[in-house]
C-alpha cells in the first residue's frame, strides 16, 4: 500500500464533514478547483495534487479541533471534496497479502 493509499485509509472526519463533501462531489472540477485551492497556476498529477491536498485538510483540520477563529468550514469541506475526487483517480492499490 502506498503512503498516499494508507494516508486515505487512515482519514477520520465527523461525518458531517463527509456528507457534505460527497454531495459536492459531483460539482468537481479538477483544472479549476485544484488551482484555487492548491494556489497553483496549472493542476499537479494526481500525485502531487492528493499529497498537497492531505496536507491542508490536516491542518484545516488540527484549526477545526483547536476551535480556532480563523477556520474555514466551506474550505475545508472544498478541500475533501478534491481529496475525494483525486483519490478516486489514483490506480488501485493491490491488496496486503496475509502470508
Amino acid at each position: 500500500m502506498t503512503d498516499l493509499a494508507r494516508r486515505l485509509t487512515e482519514l477520520r472526519r465527523p461525518r458531517l464533514l463527509i456528507r457534505a463533501a460527497r454531495l459536492g462531489l459531483g460539482e468537481y472540477d479538477r483544472a479549476r478547483d485544484l488551482r484555487r485551492l492548491l494556489r497553483l497556476p496549472v493542476a499537479p498529477a494526481t500525485p502531487r495534487a492528493l499529497a498537497g491536498l492531505l496536507a491542508e485538510e490536516a491542518a484545516l483540520e488540527e484549526t477545526r479541533r483547536a476551535g480556532a477563529a480563523g477556520y474555514s468550514l466551506a474550505r475545508h469541506i472544498d478541500i475533501l471534496i478534491a481529496v475525494m475526487g483525486e483519490a478516486r483517480l489514483l490506480p488501485p492499490t493491490p491488496p496486503l497479502s496475509a502470508t
